[in-house]
């Protein structure tokens, strides 16, 4: 277990030094030294915000990177000189909240309506469950969200239309605090949870209803085990393996769909930030936005990785055995001698 702990830590760290050269590239190579205009005046490059103009590719990354690592630096904003850590400490709760909450959400809806819909193949409720897993996959995020806004908050005044209300009740908001802010969530997280509700609703579905053919599900059949302990110790977490993975991976997904949410009901999160900063040109928001979303996913990975070993311990075992049969060579096969290999004859 800890081996292959170390060997996803191990992976995730190469692959966020990858994303940080990638970044470095795009954002201050790319470019290189044009500039920014923000009311007429002229603002400095990101090579020479970080005074990195006269070195090499290699010394500047080192440089980027050692400034990241050490103390979080992303530079500051081309638009009005804002520290980018600050923008993000503002802006990335509100999109946690709304991607956490979301989730939650989502999954409290797939469950019952992918199971039900398994148990009970081609009724009225998995026909249903069906229209309703093609209507959310069509739909677009925006269109949802508008459509949810004019129902639930302009006609029957059930919640907000818009704007945000913060946790904690900082001075000067007009509202704040815990029942406020969940308030004002209600609708950015039904939206959300209406876009991956369908797809994960779809896969709990396909995934129940292959376990049901197992031939384990069967025996415990045959044994006397009543569905709902069936369902509960055998079903349910065989389907939670692939959930788990889908969920690591959606996590750069959902962010997609968080950048027309927050659009929608006027929310200052990280995708409301990308978006303005893409309008201006803002480079640094940008390259902060683009690195807090692609460790994100990382880290997301990580985290399912483990869990899913935690899970079933066989699918660490499984891997190790993968690695084992690749380095081995096909039974039946003979090594040969380099003078054999000349000649043509076997030894």
């Amino acid at each position: 277990m800890a081996g292959f702990i170390l060997r996803r830590v191990l992976w995730a760290l190469f692959l966020a030094t990858l994303i940080s050269f990638f970044a470095f590239i795009v954002f201050f190579i790319i470019p290189g030294d044009s500039r920014a205009s923000r009311g007429g005046a002229v603002t400095v490059s990101l090579l020479q915000q970080y005074k990195l103009e006269h070195t090499s590719v290699f010394q500047a990354y080192g440089e980027f990177v050692w400034r990241f690592v050490r103390h979080g630096e992303l530079g500051e904003s081309f638009y009005n000189n804002q520290s980018v850590n600050e923008r993000l400490s503002a802006a990335l709760p509100v999109t946690v909240a709304l991607v956490v909450g979301g989730a939650l959400l989502w999954l409290m809806m797939a469950f019952p309506i992918g199971i039900l819909s398994a148990l009970r193949p081609r009724s009225l409720l998995d026909r249903l469950g069906m229209i309703f897993v093609l209507f959310g996959v069509s739909a677009h995020p925006i269109w949802i969200g508008l459509v949810f806004s004019y129902f639930l908050g302009f006609k029957l005044h059930l919640t907000p239309i818009s704007g945000y209300c913060d946790f904690f009740h900082p001075t000067g908001r007009v509202c704040g605090g815990a029942a406020d802010w969940a308030y004002h969530m209600v609708l950015p997280w039904l939206t959300l949870a209406f876009l991956f509700t369908a797809l994960y609703t779809r896969m709990i579905r396909a995934m129940v209803l292959e376990t049901m053919q197992e031939d384990y599900i069967r025996t415990a059949k045959a044994k006397g085990a009543g569905s709902m302990r069936i369902l509960r110790s055998h079903v349910l977490r065989n389907s939670l393996l692939p959930v788990v993975t889908m969920l690591g991976m959606d996590v750069g997904l959902a962010f997609g769909g968080v950048l027309f949410v927050e659009s929608v009901y006027d929310l200052p999160g990280v995708g409301w930030m990308l978006y303005d900063s893409l309008a201006r040109l803002d480079l640094p928001i940008m390259m902060g936005v683009f690195l807090v979303v692609c460790l994100a996913v990382v880290f997301a990975n990580l985290v399912a990785d483990i869990v899913c070993m935690l899970l079933d311990p066989r699918v660490h075992v499984a891997r190790i055995a993968s690695y084992e049969r690749a380095a081995k060579p096909a039974p039946g096969l003979k090594r040969l001698s380099p003078k054999a290999k000349l000649s043509g004859t076997p030894t």
